[in-house]
């Protein structure tokens, strides 16, 4: 859809990116009420599919989205951004 969208809004000088994030440490973890052991393992699985073998930051995903909003990347349009450590390569 994004690569559409970026087709058709180019003529109004639009630009459309779209991010796709890996595993990213947020507080929902801690509020599934899940025993520590389970919650460990889920880490410990979803870790070893990461080629960076560790969750990202909220701020690494902000971060690559305020570069596709920068001037930065102005001829930049229609990709999408994989913000995973690599676990799409795995």
């Amino acid at each position: 859809m994004g690569r559409s969208l970026a087709v058709g809004l180019a003529d109004k000088n639009i630009r459309v990116n779209t991010i796709s994030p890996g595993p990213i440490e947020t507080p929902i973890f801690d509020k599934m009420g899940l025993p520590k052991e389970n919650l460990d393992n889920f880490n410990q699985e979803a870790i070893s599919k990461i080629a960076l073998k560790r969750f990202g930051k909220a701020c690494e995903v902000a971060q690559a989205v305020l570069f596709l909003a920068s001037n930065e990347a102005s001829f930049i349009n229609g990709v999408e951004l994989f913000v995973d450590g690599g676990m799409v390569e795995l």
